[in-house]
């Protein structure tokens, strides 16, 4: 099946006791076996979920990939993953990342004894200085969240194998539509469902899918003792949700190649974060895993003023002022006290994240009513 195709047919199939084409919500918290460990493949529905298979099955088919876990969140899946590792453990990670990545490795799992190191993986090579024999994952964000940096994936992988260490990709901006990292050689890819595979800002969800059969079983084994799973009413929502994706992502990108241009010939604007640009960093290596440049972009103002950023910001009227991306509707954020709070300034800065930084979430609005509004938001 091609991309399209997959997005309405893979991984799901009419309800075989009536024939329903669209999964049914199984609201159901037990169900009844004819004989003690006698049943249908159901016990619990914090352990399996008829909704949630079909859920995990598509997005696994999708991402090409063997096996899909769905958890209550996108930190709840990243939970799992580093669940995966044990004390003294080390794990290196890209220095531009969403801010509740960063809170989660530090506040929460660094008190357990793992140790995270935090790079610039723009050139992929700078991973392998920092590798040593505690080393067990290599966290990958492209393009990462809110810079819009690409990190060459297969490059990567090459070194993860190297070292026999774990290699995962945070595939949330790209979603399988630009990108499909387990084809790349990544052992584990994660999704903030919430985003633009949910894509209509009425869920949150998180997901892991992998192809190693041991990897499935050790996750599985994590997604039901921990317990942070998904309804069946947010499954539903989620499957619904991914039967337009590729359209959705294709008018996503369409307008996000036009918003970047507009931006980076607007005379306010000093710089245009997006990789569909041939001076944005490694924007070859853009164009060698990605099918397009999908519809995050980031931007400062001429001045790197914060008060000018708030404002405009403030004035936008079809870019709502909110957190997330990827429905819809055209969001604007600003990472520095919003997203990316949690990082400390000093490691904003480090890394990048300007204080006057504005990120868009493009949507699939008519293109000239959006370039309308960033023109009154900018004047």
């Amino acid at each position: 099946m091609k991309f399209g195709t997959k997005t309405i047919h893979a991984g799901v199939y009419p309800d075989p006791s009536t024939g329903a084409i669209m999964t049914p919500i199984f609201q159901t918290s037990t169900y009844v076996q004819r004989s003690p460990g006698d049943h249908k493949g159901y016990e619990y529905s914090r352990t399996h979920n008829p909704t949630r298979t079909q859920l995990q099955n598509a997005l696994a088919a999708l991402e090409n990939g063997k096996h899909g876990l769905c958890f209550a969140s996108g930190m709840a899946a990243i939970d799992a993953m580093i669940k995966l590792l044990n004390p003294g453990d080390e794990v290196i990670a890209s220095n531009d990342l969403y801010g509740g990545s960063y809170r989660i490795f530090t506040k929460i799992f660094q008190n357990y004894g793992l140790k995270f190191h935090f790079i610039s993986m723009s050139e992929a090579a700078n991973i392998e200085k920092f590798i040593n024999q505690n080393t067990k994952l290599i966290w990958v964000e492209t393009p990462t969240n809110p810079l819009l940096n690409i990190i060459d994936i297969a490059a990567a992988v090459e070194i993860a194998k190297k070292h026999n260490i774990l290699l995962g990709v945070d595939n949330t901006f790209a979603t399988p539509y630009l990108q499909t990292p387990l084809d790349l050689g990544a052992d584990l890819v994660m999704h903030s469902l919430t985003k633009y595979m949910g894509g209509h800002s009425d869920v949150v969800m998180g997901a892991l899918i992998v192809n190693n059969d041991d990897l499935a079983q050790r996750l599985s084994f994590i997604q039901n003792a921990s317990g942070a799973t998904p309804g069946p009413q947010d499954c539903f929502l989620l499957l619904r949700g991914l039967k337009t994706l590729h359209v959705r992502m294709q008018r996503h990108c369409e307008n996000g190649r036009a918003v970047a241009e507009f931006l980076k010939n607007h005379p306010k604007v000093e710089k245009v974060f997006w990789p569909g640009f041939s001076d944005h960093n490694n924007h070859e290596v853009a164009r060698k895993q990605m099918c397009d440049f999908g519809g995050m972009i980031s931007f400062v103002l001429k001045g790197d003023n914060m008060q000018d950023a708030i404002r405009t910001l403030e004035k936008f009227h079809y870019f709502s002022l909110a957190e997330s991306l990827g429905g819809v509707e055209s969001l604007c954020g600003h990472p520095a006290s919003m997203t990316h709070a949690s990082i400390p300034r000093e490691e904003r800065l480090k890394g990048g994240l300007s204080d006057s930084l504005i990120r868009l979430s493009v949507g699939i609005e008519d293109i000239e009513d959006l370039l309308a509004d960033l023109e009154q938001a900018l004047n």
